[in-house]
């Protein structure tokens, strides 16, 4: 463990360095690289500057907050209380990633913060971006790929720095940055031994695949199969010494309970401030969660939580989703506060309204509809806030909760979060779409409709595809019977909901899309985002590891292979380059439907090797011709392929000990922000 871990001690050092930095700031602290519009010129809007910095394979954006002066005073105190319970468990996602991380990042911060040597040498610049990918990722592995960093500089050089300012960091945790071959894999989806091989802290290391597998399926035994408890979203599974196997569960008093506590005391505020008795009642019994870990209480919070339909605040905080756990079953912790969008919430409220509408016209077998669609809300929503798995890098939407029984009970929430996607875009480039789009028409259709293609899509998703279908009795959770392939399959079996009625003239009825060519729009570009583009995301000789990627391709090079005798989609080469071309896309949209039922016949029925089958033969394997080519042809852009976000401040304004207002800034300093959370929510030990 690193030295001078005293909380006290620490934040003086690093509120010290917070007023430090600009004058010991290098080059590297001050030298922005914008992203390109078009190649060209930063995105901006405005006065407000969306971009602030680029490193490695990331760009930092801003967000805004709009209309937060039109919320009341206990609107504004509820979504900062909020903020502060979230940020409260900041530290939690970084030991869930891998159990170093947090003695590495707190002392590279204090080495950062308090180093008085030379900063203008490339062993510094280099030390200083490995800490910032560290902060991006919320630890040592990439947040995307899960593939370890490598440092840029020696451990001698590390070692003069940790003399230099006094700081230590134990053989193991020097060995976790050094060593490419240890720990080199935050979450492994294929191997013989998915846990063995995992360096995510869901699992003590002396931990066995087969030996998790059968400690659940004993505990799956003693549980209501009807309404089944999230078996291991709170908790890391330990095996003692004694060979004793058991689970240190995520609570106050228990693992993670100095952050979860400090949590607790933020949302006791927060529930006093709650805008109806029912969002009060939720935020009690997530509170009560938090005391006592008890996972049927996160089921009485999730019903209770998306009974309140339509809160003008409203958030999501928890262990929730399992995407890191090789087995899917832990939780990693997040937060997102939010507000809703009233405007944009009521023009697209009509897809929850018609959802059984899309669950009796889908192409599922009879056997798999759900008779009736219970309780779906969505809102647009603008973030303000976001930590742990959240943050820096996080989702555009999200349908909760997970529990399928909770989902066909009693409903779900559906979110987009708007000014997110407005910074995306704000912060993005259009290069892309000339560069890689088969012909005029095509260029054409995604400058007129890509923004409603894709918001669309991310709600069909979201709102449609997550809420729809049922489970086999005595199946339970599709990422249980699924296993490392259950992430993958949800996945799929959502994005394909959105792209088959995409093209469902309802959507013109509704008034929720302009034109059929929204659709066409949307089609052209999944299909050379799933087979082309997303491929620059991955380092040459790499497959694909990540859920959401997977999916894509797997729909994809399905779709492609399935088309392939009519030549649906044309892999067209011209002037060396390659371009998917879609001739029919009446006949793709019956492709997808087709897609769709084995999907979800393989969700409702626990298929594992079907699955297996399918994202083996799909979704892992790239095609090395066409990912150099991608990475080639993507070097002209500037823009980094992954973004993540600097958190807006809220500041409280005091008169006489009360709060009279709550204040919003708006941070450009990334490093800045971290370091200050570093001082502010550093909890745990």
């Amino acid at each position: 463990m690193y030295q001078k871990n005293s909380l006290w001690i620490r934040n003086i050092f690093f509120l010290f360095a917070l007023a430090m930095m600009a004058a010991c700031a290098g080059p590297g602290d001050n030298g922005k690289e914008h992203q390109p519009d078009s190649g060209d010129e930063p995105s901006a809007s405005g006065d407000f500057q969306y971009l602030t910095e680029q490193f490695a394979d990331v760009k930092i954006l801003r967000y805004r907050i709009p209309s937060w002066d039109k919320l009341t005073l206990d609107q504004k105190k509820l979504a900062y209380y909020l903020s502060e319970a979230g940020l409260a468990g900041r530290d939690i996602i970084y030991d869930q990633n891998y159990r170093h991380n947090l003695a590495i990042r707190r002392a590279l911060e204090q080495i950062y913060s308090s180093y008085e040597g030379e900063r203008n040498t490339e062993d510094w610049q280099a030390f200083e971006l490995y800490l910032k990918r560290l902060w991006f990722a919320n630890g040592i592995h990439h947040h995307y790929s899960g593939d370890k960093f490598e440092p840029g500089f020696e451990a001698s050089y590390l070692q003069q720095l940790m003399e230099s300012t006094g700081i230590s960091l134990d053989e193991e945790a020097l060995k976790a940055i050094f060593d490419p071959n240890f720990d080199p894999k935050r979450s492994r989806k294929d191997g013989e031994d998915l846990i063995a091989s995992s360096a995510v802290n869901f699992y003590s290391p002396n931990l066995t695949q087969p030996e998790v597998e059968a400690f659940y399926r004993q505990k799956r035994k003693s549980i209501d199969k009807k309404q089944p408890i999230s078996l291991g979203l709170n908790s890391r599974l330990v095996k003692g010494e004694d060979g004793e196997i058991y689970e240190d569960v995520y609570k106050v008093g228990g693992l993670y309970g100095p952050a979860l506590e400090r949590s607790v005391s933020w949302l006791e505020k927060a529930a006093d401030v709650a805008g109806n008795p029912q969002q009060e009642e939720a935020l009690r019994l997530l509170i009560q969660y938090y005391q006592t870990g008890d996972l049927a209480t996160w089921d009485a919070y999730n019903i209770a939580w998306v009974r309140d339909v339509s809160p003008t605040v409203d958030y999501i905080q928890g262990f929730i989703e399992v995407y890191q756990d090789p087995l899917g079953y832990t939780g990693n912790y997040e937060s997102i506060v939010q507000v809703r969008d009233l405007d944009a919430s009521e023009k697209m409220k009509v897809l929850a309204e018609n959802a059984q509408y899309f669950e009796d016209n889908s192409t599922t077998m009879p056997e798999h509809k759900k008779e009736e669609v219970t309780g779906i809300s969505y809102n647009f929503i603008n973030v303000v806030s976001e930590s742990g798995d959240a943050s820096p890098s996080t989702p555009v939407g999200v349908n909760l909760p997970n529990a399928n029984w909770i989902r066909a009970q009693h409903g779900s929430k559906s979110v987009s979060l708007g000014n997110i996607v407005e910074a995306y875009d704000k912060g993005g480039t259009k290069g892309f779409n000339k560069e890689f789009s088969h012909d005029s028409t095509e260029m054409a259709l995604a400058r007129k409709y890509g923004r409603q293609a894709s918001k669309l899509h991310t709600a069909l998703h979201e709102v449609i595809g997550h809420a729809s279908g049922k489970i086999n009795e005595g199946i339970g959770s599709p990422k249980e019977s699924l296993k490392n392939y259950g992430s993958t399959i949800e996945e799929a079996r959502a994005d394909l909901v959105a792209l088959y009625f995409i093209m469902d003239p309802i959507l013109l009825d509704l008034g929720v899309m302009d034109h059929m060519d929204v659709a066409k729009c949307q089609y052209d570009s999944y299909i050379k985002n799933g087979l082309m583009l997303q491929l620059r995301r991955i380092k040459p000789g790499d497959k694909i590891e990540q859920d959401h990627m997977r999916n894509r391709q797997t729909i994809a090079a399905w779709a492609l292979e399935m088309g392939a005798d009519e030549g649906l989609i044309e892999k067209v080469k011209r002037d060396g380059k390659t371009y998917f071309n879609i001739t029919d896309y009446e006949k793709l949209r019956e492709i997808f439907g087709e897609q769709l039922r084995e999907v979800q016949r393989i969700t409702s029925e626990g298929d594992f090797e079907a699955a297996k089958k399918l994202v083996e033969k799909y979704g892992v394997q790239v095609d090395r011709e066409i990912h150099a080519e991608v990475l080639a042809r993507s070097e002209q852009f500037k823009s980094a392929p992954y973004g993540g976000f600097i958190n807006p401040r809220l500041l409280p304004v005091e008169e006489e000990g009360e709060i009279v207002d709550i204040r919003v800034e708006y941070p450009d300093d990334f490093s800045k922000q971290m370091l200050e959370y570093a001082a502010r929510y550093s909890f745990l030990p």
